[in-house]
């Protein structure tokens, strides 16, 4: 067996350690729903031992997976998004050992399962750098920023288990309407997943030429019908669906198109839910929050972020200036990846001040948290796969 093949394993091994835990979690929850100490204690210990496993063979995913490409695995969408994954992971469990909470085992475990499942509909394949990341600083700014997100989305959680408490479903609000949205954009990633696999068993392929952004000829090969059309596309495959739309040079239509579909199936799942459980899905998570201590949610969402914070300064826009100075000759060029990385920082920044200097607490500052979960993830995924940039490559 490689060094590949085994790395391979083990994330598939972490996978399902999680999966598992986060049912296991449930049955804490439900122990303590029932007021039977001993029961919660039994099943928490479970859990988290379940977890540690799953930690263990994620992190043996990335150190075997790192000796088989010879770099750290932060290089492109799928090291990068199973690393966010594992950080994430690895904040929860030295929050858990601090605070005791298995309800945020059973929020934080789904969403690493999500971001783990979305990283491997991407090529897994091991290849050699491009020259633009042969330098140590791929490290040192990649790590710092998916260290630094996945802190940050540990607050998201705890203000996501906040919001779940207080937040009244059975009267219409803006509150009610929003807190079904996340879950939402949540079944969205689901529906990623599950158009990715349907068109990769069927095989379906489409390959055309068209003109990028700087005015040379390349080639795509759509994995799913393309309804977005590269600028000034010509289709190479016999009778390959014609694209609606044509984009302009900036945005890649392959993604797009895989947006798309993500979103019309991630719909479909979303209302069969609706469907056979007959209530919304914050309605389904709700009666597992009823136990929650709310003051140790708010606290967990604030010093996850005044920790996060100062390392997404160092990595996201420090390192990350340094390497660019190195790489381009510049400090900032206004590239969209730099955009949004400032746009999430400024944003943080704001909930620091709203916190500190305004009295933003409870609600109001589990609403930010969430907030600046979906600007990270709008980050990761729409930027990413949708505009054409000098981070396209990751």
């Amino acid at each position: 067996m490689t060094l590949a093949e085994m790395s391979s394993n083990l994330l598939y091994v972490a996978f399902i350690a999680y999966l598992i835990a986060t049912f296991v979690f449930g049955g804490a929850v439900k122990g303590n729903k029932q007021g039977t100490f001993k029961s919660e204690k039994r099943w928490g210990i479970a859990a988290i031992t379940i977890t540690l496993i799953g930690f263990a063979a994620n992190l043996g995913y990335f150190f075997t997976r790192w000796g088989a490409t010879g770099h750290p695995p932060l290089s492109n969408m799928f090291e990068f998004t199973t690393a966010f994954g594992m950080t994430l992971v690895g904040g929860f469990i030295i929050l858990y050992f601090l605070y005791r909470t298995p309800v945020l085992g059973m929020i934080v475990l789904p969403v690493a399962l999500l971001i783990i499942a979305f990283a491997s509909m991407f090529p897994s394949e091991v290849s050699p750098l491009i020259p633009a990341l042969q330098t140590n600083w791929l490290a040192i700014h990649v790590s710092t920023v998916v260290i630094a997100e996945g802190i940050l989305a540990i607050s998201a959680a705890a203000g996501l288990i906040y919001l779940l408490k207080v937040v009244d479903l059975t009267k219409k609000s803006k509150q009610r309407f929003w807190l079904e949205a996340i879950m939402y954009s949540l079944v969205l990633v689901v529906g990623f997943v599950v158009a990715s696999s349907f068109f990769s068993l069927t095989g379906y392929e489409a390959e055309f030429n068209y003109v990028d952004k700087e005015d040379n000829e390349a080639a795509i090969t759509y994995a799913m019908p393309p309804v977005f059309g590269m600028n000034e596309y010509v289709a190479l495959t016999d009778d390959a669906m014609t694209p609606l739309v044509e984009t302009p040079a900036m945005v890649h239509a392959g993604k797009l198109t895989t947006v798309f579909w993500s979103v019309l199936f991630g719909t479909v799942i979303y209302w069969l839910i609706r469907l056979i459980f007959r209530k919304r899905i914050a309605g389904i998570l709700k009666p597992f929050v009823k136990n929650v201590n709310l003051q140790l949610m708010d606290e967990i969402n604030y010093r996850a972020i005044i920790i996060g914070f100062p390392i997404f300064t160092l990595g996201a826009l420090i390192f990350a200036m340094i390497w660019a100075q190195i790489a381009w000759s510049r400090f900032w060029g206004w590239d969209p990846k730099e955009v949004w990385a400032l746009i999430t920082w400024l944003f943080y920044a704001a909930y620091l001040h709203l916190r500190l200097g305004k009295g933003w607490q409870g609600e109001k500052s589990a609403w930010l948290a969430v907030i600046g979960f979906a600007i990270i993830m709008f980050n990761l995924v729409a930027v990413n796969l949708i505009i054409a940039g000098l981070h396209s490559y990751a």
